[in-house]
């Protein structure tokens, strides 16, 4: 199984970022073996469909869940109708993060944890 990991760098001692569609890595790792590949994200600076565009690149990387801080409603449609399991909630290190998945601390969720454009720094927090 590969998950993908929302961070802000690229490697798995790298801080969990709190956005799906605007972050600045995506870490693809198989979560038993620890093997990744950090992917850097084209659309962080998108000025519109970050989150839809997103969704796809991790899709075509063949991750079947992904584990971030937050995910827009956009983000998500795409994420559900693709078959890929969203858990927000992540906070901490990417390796710290997966160490979590695996022993089950996540829950996944069937709905948005954003709104919309959350991440392009006009949201209210």
């Amino acid at each position: 199984m590969k998950i993908c990991v929302t961070s802000t760098r690229d490697n798995l001692d790298s801080a969990v970022d709190p956005r799906f569609g605007r972050c600045p890595y995506f870490i693809i790792v198989d979560p038993d073996s620890l093997e990744f590949k950090a992917i850097s994200n084209p659309n962080a600076e998108a000025t519109g469909g970050a989150g839809i565009q997103s969704a796809q690149l991790v899709a075509n990387e063949g991750a079947e869940a992904v584990v971030t801080g937050n995910v827009g409603p956009n983000a998500f449609q795409t994420l559900a109708s693709l078959g890929i399991k969203v858990y927000p909630g992540a906070a901490g290190t990417v390796k710290e993060v997966i160490q979590q998945f695996k022993e089950g601390k996540f829950k996944e969720t069937a709905r948005p944890s954003a709104p919309g454009h959350f991440g392009t720094g006009g949201e209210k927090r």
